[in-house]
């Protein structure tokens, strides 16, 4: 007999649900319903939700708490991650979906949530190379997992989220060369652990985009083979994309073919986020998973189905 669980990931610009059969083995799922809704916690800083996007939140945590009752959903989490860690008022938004929402809502902190994201890509990344540095871009942080042979050997979670750079160092359209290079100056610091551990890899290295922006690559860049959990991109085709992108303001990228008008706003700063890090050293492939935090979750918690 199949169990249907749910997890739904609070993220800091968006709002995501999973529903999913668990087989009678525990062993595998089969996805039953999928949906995205961008609520931009951060939209007025991270340190505070506004009220506006306080609404929104509420709003479609109350519709999830309607679709897993509407599909019968015998267990389901809530994860909050970045923003939900941060705001002052982040107990207040608790508070508030504790009086209607009927799961159990956790705060995780960012350590775990780089080893959950991490599950989530292990179950749709083969590892090809000797090492592969998985990043996930959020709206709060931005997460680094590095594994060696499959096994994690140093994980990091930063918060330099999209929504916080494009706040702090955005503010031109198309963004200014002194904004560039200030934004470029903060990220090399905030880089420098991760780029000794990189120095560390005396080997081939993957660098593995889960959720976001990658998402976004996917759809522009050339593709050199997919299947159903993650695809292979033509690393050598994003400089020109990120120049583009670079330059345009923000009606030309939302013109763009493949930017979808909710990232519009953000894109640059995590196109910045990825070109410093494909700095840092060469990379042999660029995979994007088609898992990540919710997966990660997933997969945690039939690990304790009886």
């Amino acid at each position: 007999m199949s169990k249907r669980l749910a997890v739904i990931d609070l993220g800091t610009n968006t709002f995501h649900l999973l529903i999913v059969d668990v087989s009678a083995d525990n062993q595998s799922w089969k996805e039953i319903y999928r949906q995205r809704i961008f609520v931009h916690l951060a939209e007025e800083g991270i340190q505070q939700i506004g009220k506006a996007a306080f609404e929104r939140a509420t709003n479609t945590l109350a519709v999830y708490q309607k679709k897993c009752a509407f599909y019968k959903v015998n267990q389901a989490l809530a994860v909050g991650t970045a923003a939900l860690r941060t705001a002052n008022n982040g107990p207040d938004f608790l508070e508030s979906a504790n009086t209607f929402f009927s799961y159990p809502i956790k705060i995780i902190p960012g350590e775990q949530e780089a080893k959950l994201i991490a599950g989530g890509v292990n179950l749709a990344v083969p590892s090809n190379s000797p090492f592969q540095l998985i990043m996930d871009i959020g709206g709060g942080s931005v997460e680094f997992i590095l594994k060696r042979n499959k096994s994690i050997i140093w994980s990091k979670s930063l918060p330099i989220g999209v929504a916080v750079l494009k706040k702090q160092f955005h503010q031109k359209e198309p963004i200014s060369k002194r904004e560039i290079k200030t934004l470029g100056a903060f990220l090399v610091d905030q880089f420098s652990e991760l780029k000794t551990e990189l120095d560390n890899c005396k080997d081939e290295i993957d660098l593995v985009g889960a959720s976001g922006t990658f998402d976004v690559l996917e759809d522009i860049l050339p593709t050199l083979s997919a299947d159903n959990f993650h695809s292979q991109l033509d690393l050598s085709s994003f400089e020109s994309l990120f120049t583009a992108v670079t330059n345009a303001t923000f009606e030309e990228r939302i013109a763009m073919e493949g930017v979808p008008e909710q990232r519009a706003s953000l894109i640059v700063v995590a196109f910045q986020l990825i070109s410093h890090v494909l700095r840092l050293r060469s990379f042999k492939n660029l995979y994007v998973s088609k898992y990540a935090l919710k997966e990660g979750v997933l997969a945690e918690m039939m690990s304790k189905l009886n």
